[in-house]
């Protein structure tokens, strides 16, 4: 009996023990605040591109012929600087819209007509060698897709439309009119600078690299549709007004550019975590 007695002692000095050791031990740390994972699209963003253009034109419309019976037209355009910029929006993981303001610089103009028609009963043959040149300012909205990310790099596709203002000057026309029987009579002509507005449209296509979470490039292609353009009145050697201008029809391109997106948003702020401390 006394030996159960002491055990018992034992037992409960050692809990008296282990209840004090306990009570000096440290508090142990909370644990690690970890924040949510920050979301990787949206917000506002800021755009500018750079580029170069490869043009081409549908036609060339001029109706100074009478009783025209052929015409063979080529028409060729120079490549040219593309600048632009604008501002856009994330609004999910693989949409987003922006809106740009472009301007592409003059691109130099070169073409040819060889023509043959009827001219009081006598087939008549001329040639016309044009040249100018062609500028625009693009303003458009565009609506992207982005197809998946790996390595940091997406590929995208996309579409705009908006209006392009585009300037012809500089035109030239000169010529050689007539027949083998009478001769050829030479010709010269220009024409003031004119601007017209049109509906474009345009299909992109690219690559763009996320270099950090506030700066993305790209390099795209871009099929632009930018309408017609429009010569002034042609004026001839003579100074007379002909009251007539060359037409532009459908003059579209083919752009490469490389872009830069950076993003307005720094992304969520969490706060730091507590600190607990232990009273001495």
């Amino acid at each position: 009996m006394r030996s159960v007695k002491m055990m018992m002692a034992a037992g409960a000095a050692s809990l008296i023990a282990s209840a004090a050791m306990a009570a000096d031990m440290p508090i142990a740390p909370p644990p690690a605040y970890a924040p949510p994972p920050a979301e990787d699209f949206g917000g506002w963003y800021l755009r500018g591109d750079i580029g170069f253009s490869n043009q081409q034109v549908k036609r060339r419309e001029y109706y100074s012929y009478p009783n025209l019976q052929s015409l063979d037209q080529s028409t060729s355009f120079d490549s040219a600087g593309i600048y632009g910029i604008g501002v856009g929006y994330q609004f999910n993981p693989w949409l987003r819209g922006d809106i740009t303001g472009q301007y592409r610089g003059k691109a130099n103009m070169k073409g040819l007509d060889l023509t043959s028609y009827y001219d009081t009963g006598t087939l008549q043959r001329g040639s016309n060698v044009y040249g100018g040149s062609k500028s625009e300012w693009v303003v458009m909205a565009n609506a992207y897709v982005d197809l998946g990310t790996w390595w940091c790099i997406t590929p995208f596709v996309g579409a705009g439309v908006g209006m392009s203002y585009n300037t012809i000057s500089n035109f030239t026309d000169m010529g050689a009119n007539g027949s083998y029987l009478y001769g050829t009579v030479p010709s010269a002509a220009y024409a003031s600078s004119a601007s017209k507005w049109n509906l474009a449209w345009a299909a992109h296509a690219g690559l763009a690299y996320k270099v950090n979470p506030n700066l993305t490039v790209e390099l795209a292609y871009s099929y632009m549709n930018l309408g017609d353009g429009l010569t002034g009145s042609l004026i001839t050697k003579d100074g007379a007004t002909a009251n007539q201008a060359m037409t532009f029809k459908d003059i579209t391109s083919h752009d490469v550019k490389f872009g830069v997106r950076w993003n307005l948003d720094s992304g969520p702020v969490y706060p730091a975590p507590p600190v607990l401390m232990r009273k001495g």
